[in-house]
């Protein structure tokens, strides 16, 4: 039986973001805990250090998954390359949780929302690559100070540009804190956004009508706190996700 969540809003699991540096991960799963509540969802922290049957038990009552990002890089011999001299460090505990996140919720075509890292976990999942450094003019690891990075081209005929309401192809402004991005699009997944004055991989989406898979490379959870120029479209994505999210809660 599902637990209670308060006011019956949709559980979202949230793996801790990295699992050597709990400083770091306390400090960044909060913005995203506070976006999903922002948007009406109930925030569920995945911590890395137990096992896989605790887990999947904690997971049973989750309606959702969001991959945050990390200060991590997922391991290349997973896409079948060798170590780039940039690539930074392993963190083998977060990608063993987040494999079982997807896991569970590609099984039970639970809603995924991946930031970032999470963009590039789920497309090495899904049998994707990656590029392991961007070598580029544009500053895509501008960081958390920089609200506008740089733009970003959105498939008119996509879902994320549903969302963000970018119908006619308009760029939205993003803010910007990556080194990688996915080079080859996974399994089922397809290239839905792009840095036009570079092609750098900016988003992901599932190509399944019935279940909701979206990724993107930019920090949405950050902007909602931000200006109308980039709040707007991170509230959106949020909403989805959540809507998402409850759709599949009405139905457990």
């Amino acid at each position: 039986m599902r637990a209670p969540s308060q006011n019956d809003a949709p559980r979202i699991a949230i793996p801790l973001p990295h699992s050597g540096d709990r400083e770091y991960a306390e400090r960044s799963v909060k913005q995203y805990e506070d976006a999903v509540r922002l948007a009406g969802g109930e925030p569920v922290r995945i911590e890395i250090a137990q096992s896989a049957a605790e887990l999947r038990k904690q997971i049973e009552d989750c309606d959702a998954v969001l991959l945050p990002g990390s200060r991590a890089d997922v391991d290349p011999k997973k896409y079948h390359e060798a170590r780039h001299p940039k690539t930074n460090e392993i963190d083998t505990m977060r990608e063993s949780v987040d494999r079982l996140l997807l896991d569970d919720a590609y099984e039970n075509r639970k809603p995924v929302l991946g930031i970032c890292y999470g963009l590039q976990a789920l497309n090495v999942y899904r049998s994707g690559s990656l590029v392991q450094h961007i070598e580029s003019p544009i500053n895509h690891g501008a960081g958390r100070a920089v609200p506008k990075a740089h733009d970003v081209a959105i498939d008119s005929n996509s879902r994320l540009a549903e969302i963000v309401g970018s119908r006619k192809g308009q760029p939205i402004a993003v803010n910007s804190s990556h080194h990688q991005s996915a080079r080859t699009p996974g399994d089922g997944l397809r290239v839905v956004a792009t840095s036009p004055a570079d092609a750098v991989i900016e988003a992901l989406e599932g190509t399944a009508a019935d279940h909701f898979v979206l990724a993107v490379q930019w920090h949405p959870e950050r902007s909602v706190q931000d200006g109308p120029g980039v709040a707007e479209s991170a509230e959106k994505i949020f909403r989805a996700f959540i809507d998402a999210a409850r759709g599949k809660h009405a139905r457990v």
